[in-house]
C-alpha cells in the first residue's frame, strides 16, 4: 500500500512539474510606434501562460498609466474597458499620443493569489511605444517597486535581435534575478519540442543585467523575479518586472 501511494504522489507531481507554466502580466499594443498613418494605440492588459494560450483572471488593475519622456504621469485607469483574452477577464483601451516622444505604458495589478505555488503575483508590466519617430532615453528608470529598464531599444528591434535589460528592484540592480522568457503565441502556430522549452529562462549577473536573443518575430515578454521582502496576506508576494518587446 505504501508503494502504491508513492506511485501515486510520484505522478501526482510530474503531472503538476508539466502544467506549471510561468505567469505573465501582458501589456499588448497594435504596434510599438505612433506615426502619422497611424495616431491612435490600442492596448490590451491581462494575465496569462503566453506561449500555451492559457489565460487567467486579471482584476481591475490597482493602477494604469502612461509615463510621458519619463517625467509626466497621466492616468489612464478610468480609461479601461473589460474585454477577454484567452476566455478570461481582461481590460482594454487606446491612447492617442498628443505629441511626439517617448510613452510608457505601466499597469500594477491587485496581487494574483496563486494556490499551486502557496504566494501572491504582482507583475509589475509595461510597454514602451515611440511616438512618430522621437522616443529618446528609453533607458532610464521610471521609479516603479520593480521593473526591467532596457539596454537595447525596446521598440524598433528585428526578429533575432539580442534584448537586453537591468532588472531593478526598489531603485536598485537586482543581482542574480531569474528572468523568465516567454513567446505570445498569439495564433498558436509555434509549438515547443517538451515543456521545458515554453519558457526560457536567464540569470541576470552581478548587476542585474540579462541578454536574451529573440528568434522570432512577434511579442515577447521578459520577467525579472524576486520576492517581496513583506508578505502579502500571510503569503510570499512574488514581484515580477516584467517588460514587452516586438521583434519584427
Amino acid at each position: 500500500m505504501k508503494k502504491l501511494t508513492g506511485v501515486l504522489a510520484f505522478l501526482a507531481m510530474v503531472l503538476f512539474a508539466g502544467q506549471a507554466f510561468a505567469h505573465f502580466g501582458m501589456l499588448i499594443p497594435d504596434a510599438d510606434c505612433t506615426s502619422q498613418d497611424k495616431r491612435t494605440v490600442a492596448l490590451t492588459l491581462s494575465f496569462s501562460h503566453p506561449f500555451e494560450g492559457q489565460g487567467m483572471e486579471l482584476e481591475k488593475p490597482a493602477e494604469f498609466f502612461v509615463v510621458i519622456d519619463g517625467q509626466d504621469r497621466v492616468d489612464l485607469l478610468p480609461t479601461l474597458k473589460e474585454t477577454k483574452v484567452m476566455d478570461h477577464l481582461a481590460w482594454a483601451t487606446t491612447y492617442t499620443p498628443k505629441a511626439p516622444g517617448l510613452y510608457a505604458f505601466v499597469f500594477d495589478p491587485v496581487p494574483y493569489k496563486e494556490d499551486a505555488e502557496n504566494n501572491y503575483i504582482r507583475h509589475v508590466t509595461k510597454v514602451v511605444i515611440d511616438g512618430f519617430g522621437e522616443g529618446e532615453e528609453w533607458n532610464k528608470p521610471l521609479g516603479l517597486k520593480t521593473e526591467i529598464v532596457p539596454l537595447t531599444r525596446p521598440f524598433g528591434n528585428y526578429a533575432g535581435n539580442v534584448f537586453q535589460g537591468i532588472v531593478m528592484l526598489d531603485g536598485k540592480p537586482a543581482p542574480y534575478t531569474r528572468v523568465e522568457v516567454e513567446y505570445y503565441n498569439k495564433d498558436g502556430k509555434k509549438s515547443a519540442p517538451n515543456d521545458r522549452m515554453v519558457t526560457q529562462e536567464v540569470i541576470a549577473d552581478g548587476n542585474g543585467v540579462f541578454t536574451f536573443a529573440c528568434p522570432w518575430k512577434g511579442w515577447w515578454g521578459f520577467a525579472g523575479l524576486n520576492a517581496d521582502a513583506q508578505p502579502y496576506k500571510g503569503r510570499e508576494l512574488e514581484l515580477g518586472a516584467v517588460i514587452w518587446v516586438e521583434m519584427k
